[in-house]
């Protein structure tokens, strides 16, 4: 059974980047090879690893039941979704990465969801690691898409409104008493001297802080230019920061 890492927080607080770096490192450790879900349906966790990407779950959802996909005989519609699921991995070195992709219908993630988590847990099980990176909000903690998690990462922008709505997932979290054994929050965006004064609200959440990570030019210039946040040096600032987190919460 995989060790399941998720990622969960509002938009724009650098789950991708996380995931990505935590696949990078992960990797650096040996702890691979790794599946990598994608379950935003702004999907872009292949463009921070350097993987091209041919079919999302959603589109091949789309052309299966807008008959322009044809089930060969003697298969199930089951067992060939779960052909091209498998066909649409797109495979990199000691990682493969499972997109999920946009709503399949006046915005209902409903099956899709139900396909990728009986899918994934089937898949799971010929890898050591799973990482996932969530879409924002709370939908895929409310639909239990993420469940059965070894660690799930909650990430917050540097600031009181940020943290509040991290500790909201937390609540949810144990409203609807998920299985997940680990739960902790990571404040993306530092700057000099701000932690200190979130540090009451951070409090108020209980969650415990894994870590931070701080601002850092060479992920701006590497997405300005369309660079793998893979490909980050061992010295840039995000790396360090999530090696150390990984440390501190005993994955690596």
């Amino acid at each position: 059974m995989a060790f399941h890492i998720a990622i969960a927080g509002k938009g724009g607080t650098g789950k991708t980047t996380l995931a990505s770096i935590i696949i990078r490192q992960l990797i650096k450790y040996g702890k691979k090879p790794i599946l990598a879900v994608d379950a935003d349906a702004n999907a872009n966790l292949n463009e921070a690893l350097g993987l091209d990407i041919e079919d999302s779950i959603s589109e091949l959802l789309a052309s299966l039941y807008n008959a322009t996909d044809s089930i060969p005989a003697g298969m199930t519609k089951d067992q060939y979704m779960q052909y091209r699921i498998h066909q649409s991995l797109s495979e990199g070195d000691n990682v493969d990465l499972m997109v999920m992709g946009g709503p399949e219908g006046a915005g209902c993630y409903c099956f899709a969801n139900n396909l990728l988590r009986g899918y994934m847990a089937e898949l799971a099980e010929n890898y050591p690691y799973l990482v996932m990176d969530n879409e924002a909000g709370l939908e895929h903690l409310s639909r239990r898409t993420t469940q059965n998690v070894d660690c799930l990462f909650v990430t917050s922008d540097a600031s009181a409104r940020g943290i509040r709505s991290a500790g909201r997932v937390k609540q949810l979290v144990d409203s609807l008493k998920l299985d997940i054994k680990q739960l902790y929050l990571i404040v993306t965006k530092v700057e000099k001297d701000t932690l200190d004064s979130l540090m009451p609200e951070i409090d108020k959440t209980g969650l415990e802080l894994a870590g931070t990570i701080p601002m850092d030019s060479d992920v701006y210039e590497y997405d300005l230019h369309s660079k793998p946040l893979f490909d980050l040096p061992d010295d840039s600032a995000v790396v360090k920061a999530v090696t150390q987190i990984l440390q501190q919460s005993e994955i690596i």
